[in-house]
């Protein structure tokens, strides 16, 4: 087991970005995608060359290995990075718990709560000594922009991390470290999972632009042109009820205008013109239909698992609920029953206390 070793696990716009980029810096990339789901490989798998553009590194990165092996995929690493959109975590937990082994560590970028999930999933599997960790966004803005190739826009300023269990929390972070630099620390996986921003924006922006979506397929600047004065107080109010999930819990979350700005990705100001003042957000067209992660992603596992969060510990958000019951509607499923509840988290019927032992220690009384 080699510091140098790293599987990336997904084949998606992001996995592909740091694939190549952590190939540049010198690091050996497996990289992974589940059997069914291999046709993002099959582009790079001949000559395991991928092109890289833009804010983060430029040339023609060669992946060490790509593999639909899960075997293969996890038999050297010490850290995974779980790369995939919040739909597909389960399907990788049980891909990889019976192929782990104590002393791996996996991160989910971005995770949005996922590290409980696959917390749960690896218990009932017998998986144990597993370190999980998940940051609260992607390291990069980037789409592919050609099978082949990555283009990256901009890089974040200091991801966020929290580690399951938070206890594990120093050694994750100079593992991480060394390939993201600038690691910044939530006290634990809950609170890092509360301050994504994705389920903040997306869900609200897209809905409140419906028809300009599907009229233009897409065709022009979702932050630039979409996030106008108006929907970003509708977001902030999706924000402002966020943190008071967060709040009954004892974490004191930043707004998400001052995240997006200590983040790097515009200037300080309120949201609009942090947007607004945004190189890099700007660059991003708005999603080619309704159906797309930005809804069907952001509201299952980020806006419904985050009420489903807040009503267990009595905090009313009627905003995400809102958007929860608009958004099954829009995109023809519920939200509600697809998603990720406090069920799915493994942490139904937990008081404060109990949750905040277990997030620290990893293990229920």
């Amino acid at each position: 087991m080699s510091l140098k070793d790293v599987t990336v696990l997904g084949g998606g716009n992001t996995a592909f970005a740091v694939a190549a980029n952590l190939s540049l810096k010198g690091f050996e990339i497996t990289l992974f995608e589940i059997p069914g789901f291999t046709e993002s490989l099959d582009p790079v798998a001949d000559d395991r060359i991928i092109h890289l553009v833009g804010a983060a590194g430029q040339g023609a990165a060669r992946i060490h290995c790509i593999t639909s092996d899960i075997e293969e995929a996890l038999e050297s690493p010490d850290i995974i990075l779980l790369i995939v959109p919040a739909y597909a975590h389960k399907s990788f937990a049980e891909a990889c718990a019976p192929h782990l082994r104590p002393g791996q560590t996996v991160v989910i970028m971005p995770g949005t709560l996922g590290s409980l999930e696959w917390a749960r999933l690896l218990r009932e599997a017998g998986a144990e000594g597993v370190v999980l960790g998940e940051v609260d966004t992607a390291p990069f803005v980037c789409r592919k922009t050609a099978p082949d190739t990555a283009t990256i826009w901009g890089t974040v300023t200091g991801l966020g991390l929290g580690v399951f269990p938070a206890g594990e929390f120093d050694h994750v972070r100079g593992r991480l470290d060394t390939l993201f630099p600038g690691i910044k620390e939530y006290p634990d996986v809950m609170a890092c999972g509360l301050a994504a921003m994705n389920p903040v924006v997306h869900p609200a922006g897209v809905l409140l632009n419906a028809g300009r979506v599907e009229y233009s397929h897409g065709e022009f600047y979702f932050y630039e042109e979409g996030v106008t004065p108006s929907v970003a107080r509708v977001i902030m109010q999706v924000d402002s009820e966020r943190r008071s999930i967060a709040s009954r819990l004892g974490y004191n979350l930043c707004p998400a205008n001052v995240a997006f700005h200590r983040a790097g990705f515009g200037p300080e100001g309120d949201l609009w013109a942090t947007i607004n003042g945004s190189y890099m957000l700007t660059r991003l067209k708005a999603p080619g239909s309704m159906d797309s992660r930005w809804l069907t992603e952001d509201i299952p596992y980020g806006l419904a698992a985050w009420h489903s969060v807040g009503a267990q510990y009595d905090v009313p958000a009627p905003t995400i609920r809102a958007m929860v019951d608009i958004g099954s509607i829009v995109i023809g499923d519920d939200g509600w029953a697809s998603g990720r509840d406090v069920s799915d988290l493994g942490i139904a019927g937990m008081d404060p206390c109990a949750l905040k032992a277990y997030l620290q220690t990893g293990k229920t009384l």
